[in-house]
């Protein structure tokens, strides 16, 4: 059996270019999970709350956005706070791939330079890592919508569904900034800019059903995270099932950036060592 396997994947590996990097991240899964869990101990590491500091930052901003959007401009949206919360968080997974994925390779040059081993597994296992981090924060937020009078249903069990392909999207986001950081240094500062004006452009604190129906179709065409809040939205907060084909062009968008980053990637890879 390990034969044919073997023999499969080289086959495979011929036909679609595609196929050799991510059958490489498989074979390196050993490794991926070591990273995931330096990752999560260096993070948790002498810290008394734990994991909760991942719930602490969308928690405070939660209240913020609460006090300025039920008070100074009321939304007509009926538990504001559990609202909110979902997108922080949802958000949150995205802005600590960003804003860590960009410096995954040039933060780890020593090892690049000592080492052989698959490349792709630095960025990739910062994505996994602050997916954890994300699940976990999740928890809370549904304690608190249950108690808020939010009823969650069995639609939950398409959760772990929407966390994977999210994680494939922010894989491919994150091996090519990786890749674009180690040639061009002023990706870094862009980043950060970047993300502030996507913070404003996604549905976080507002429903991107308020827009107009064209505007909401542009939104989820050109901004991945607004359907993947809106999906989160939709398991927990309106306990109701998003459409197959929603889930669907979803997953398309994810496996199309997935293959742009994984091949930027894999192009550059030859001289990574001596560029980094």
């Amino acid at each position: 059996m390990s034969l044919l396997l073997d023999a499969l994947d080289t086959q495979l590996r011929a036909r679609a270019p595609l196929i050799a990097p991510v059958s490489d991240l498989w074979r390196s899964r050993e490794l991926l999970r070591s990273f995931v869990a330096r990752d999560l101990k260096a993070r948790y590491r002498n810290s008394t709350l734990g994991f909760l500091w991942s719930f602490g930052n969308p928690l405070l901003l939660t209240v913020v956005f609460t006090i300025v959007f039920t008070t100074l401009l009321p939304q007509n949206v009926p538990n504001y706070h559990v609202f909110v919360l979902i997108g922080l968080v949802t958000w949150n997974w995205f802005a600590a791939t960003v804003s860590g994925g960009v410096h995954s390779v040039t933060g780890a040059s020593h090892l690049i330079r000592k080492v052989a081993f698959t490349r792709e597994t630095l960025p990739v296992s910062l994505v996994l890592s602050s997916g954890v981090h994300m699940v976990l924060a999740f928890i809370p937020v549904l304690l608190i919508a249950v108690g808020s009078g939010v009823r969650p249903s069995g639609l939950l069990l398409l959760f772990p569904l929407v966390v994977a392909i999210q994680a494939v999207f922010l894989s491919g986001v994150a091996l090519l900034l990786a890749c674009a950081n180690v040639y061009f240094r002023d990706i870094e500062s862009i980043v950060d800019v970047a993300l502030l004006a996507c913070f404003f452009l996604t549905p976080v604190f507002y429903a991107v059903e308020s827009l107009t129906t064209e505007n909401t179709r542009l939104m989820y065409i050109l901004n991945p995270m607004a359907s993947f809040i809106s999906t989160y939205r939709l398991l927990i907060y309106h306990d109701a099932p998003p459409a197959p084909e929603f889930i669907l062009r979803m997953a398309v968008q994810s496996l199309l950036m997935f293959a742009i980053g994984l091949a930027v990637f894999r192009w550059r890879s030859g001289d990574l060592v001596e560029a980094v």
